[in-house]
């Protein structure tokens, strides 16, 4: 018989408390669900715009990793990035998110691994080859850095390695893995978007045709339906969530820009990429080519909006190639590629979401911006020439003998120059207290907007893809034909059309923000051998003076039950 003040019937007491508090915190935990990031960079956070994705998937997303084998160091930690970036959103999606990861060499035969590898390419995974030092010996290893990712009948491919080339490999390494939880929310939302934002390619003004911007056309179908809009044919822009303006060189009618004007007033979202001057590089090779100003009459609403395009064209030192004949040999023209000043390469980009660890972006005769005084709009730069900058007033001469003079750092003296701004805020009508054009309908004017966003570029180009010369068909957007190099103008844009136009708060995410925190080398050399005893030594003893307290603790005890 167990007595109610005995030790045994105390101890069986605390067992059964014991036993029911677990069960009461694992039924809590069942409901209450809290995960708590103790890093100071809240590395493992999901934003709330990716919980949101992830928890009303209504299938399965199936994410194949292609970041398996022998990887280098620095590519290792990319993919315990992209590990526990998954894991995490495995929680918020539970089944309807299954991941695996797979080695791309694992192929039986060299052709079947180069088909396998081509596949990959097409899908948008870019391959990269990696260079490292094993034992002394400098080694070569391709990897993909990506995923290709399918839901439903869909399927996109996305590549994990990214930021700016010209930050440091480490650097690179760190954005890349910043940009991780962006690349993967994004991507997931464009595989189960519905598509229902509309865009509107503008036409009808000398801007750049559907050849020029198929590049951007087919990278903005993927999240959206994109169409090529004739302004003159259309009595307003109502139905469209979005416009692009790209490169207008025709002059603009009250009636077509009262259209522009309402749709900005009724919250509707646009992108101006503009060029200020008219450059003819068919006659490049004259001394006597003059850039000379467009004529498009829409600088009295830019001003009205907050900014003006100015009559200049922006040299910088940092600027992509261009064919030049040198010389001869024999009867042969000698073609050089030499850095042409006037096709500014933006690498210089400030904090803000759209553009923070963005690679470079090429432009082609680009302006400078002023701001001007806008109440109740807010204007956020997004990049910058670098600071070896020349600004010219039109007319300004293009031609391409400057090329072969030297191009001496003390002409480049204009300083840093802002190219890209976005506005926004509750824009006010240029028809304010005007008379509103012929045929306008003033039951349905809007003197002061709704809240809205504009994106302002001080070049057109920046939207145009080059031509296969080959084959007449549209190349890559950004993509450089002379050096086969891709710039990211496609991100830049697709980035801000992502800001400008969605509500979810999505591109957020490119704001996480990962410490490098180097160890130093120099201690690390010197103090090697302490360090390594201590991390041998230390864990024996800690257990050892565990097991000593332990033993004269409970011998203290039990002796007081013997007295």
């Amino acid at each position: 018989m167990v007595k109610l003040d005995s030790k045994k019937l105390e101890s069986i007491l605390y067992f059964f408390i014991g036993i029911l508090v677990i069960i009461v915190a694992n039924q809590l935990s069942a409901r209450v669900f809290y995960r708590f990031d103790l890093t100071e960079e809240n590395r493992y956070t999901i934003s709330d715009a990716s919980k949101n994705i992830l928890q009303n998937l209504e299938d399965v997303v199936y994410v194949d990793v292609y970041l398996e084998g022998d990887l280098p160091a620095g590519v290792k930690r990319l993919q315990k990035s992209v590990q526990e970036t998954l894991d995490e959103f495995k929680i918020y999606a539970g089944s309807n998110l299954q991941f695996r990861f797979i080695n791309p060499s694992t192929a039986k035969s060299e052709k079947a691994k180069n088909e396998f590898y081509q596949s990959l390419i097409q899908k948008g995974i870019q391959a990269t080859n990696l260079y490292d030092n094993v034992d002394g010996k400098r080694s070569q290893t391709l990897v993909f850095p990506g995923a290709i990712l399918s839901y439903g009948n869909k399927e996109l491919g996305v590549t994990f390695l990214k930021g700016s080339k010209a930050s440091s490999p480490q650097e690179q390494l760190n954005q890349s893995i910043e940009g991780v939880e962006y690349e993967l929310s994004n991507t997931i939302k464009s595989l189960i978007s519905q598509k229902t934002k509309r865009i509107a390619i503008l036409q009808g003004h000398g801007e750049l045709d559907t050849l020029q911007t198929a590049g951007l056309t087919r990278e903005l179908m993927q999240k959206y339906k994109v169409f090529h809009v004739d302004l003159r044919a259309r009595p307003n822009l109502l139905g469209f969530d979005a416009i692009i303006l790209a490169k207008p060189r025709d002059v603009f009618s009250e009636a077509d820009k009262y259209k522009i004007d309402q749709f900005v007033m009724r919250g509707g979202k646009a992108m101006f990429l503009i060029d200020a001057l008219s450059v003819n590089m068919d006659s490049a090779s004259s001394e006597d080519n003059l850039a000379l100003p467009y004529s498009t009459n829409l600088e009295d609403m830019f001003f009205k909006y907050g900014f003006r395009i100015n009559q200049e064209l922006i040299l910088d030192m940092n600027a992509a190639p261009y064919p030049v004949v040198v010389g001869n040999m024999g009867d042969k023209p000698q073609v050089r590629l030499l850095p042409w000043p006037f096709f500014p390469i933006i690498n210089e980009f400030s904090k803000h979401p759209t553009v923070r660890n963005m690679d470079a972006v090429v432009t082609k005769f680009i302006s400078t911006i002023d701001t001007v005084k806008a109440d109740n709009i807010t204007k956020i730069p997004l990049m910058n020439t670098s600071q070896y900058s020349k600004v010219l007033s039109s007319p300004v001469r293009v031609s391409i003998t400057e090329l072969q003079k030297e191009m001496k750092p003390e002409f480049f003296n204009s300083g840093s120059q802002v190219t890209a701004w976005i506005y926004e805020g509750n824009f006010t009508s240029l028809y304010k207290n005007r008379f509103l054009p012929n045929n306008a309908d003033k039951s349905t004017f809007i003197p002061d907007g709704n809240p809205s966003k504009i994106l302002i570029v001080a070049d057109g180009d920046i939207a145009r893809n080059d031509i296969n010369p080959k084959t007449g068909q549209p190349m890559e957007l950004g993509f450089d034909q002379f050096t086969e190099t891709r710039f990211a103008n496609a991100d830049f844009l697709l980035n801000t059309m992502t800001y400008l136009i969605e509500e979810d708060g999505i591109i957020n995410t490119r704001s996480k923000e990962i410490k490098i925190r180097p160890l130093d080398k120099v201690k690390i050399a010197s103090q090697k051998l302490t360090w390594q005893l201590v991390n041998l030594l230390l864990p024996i003893l800690l257990i050892l003076m565990f097991g000593i307290a332990k033993y004269f603790i409970r011998k203290r005890k039990y002796a007081s039950f013997k007295s």
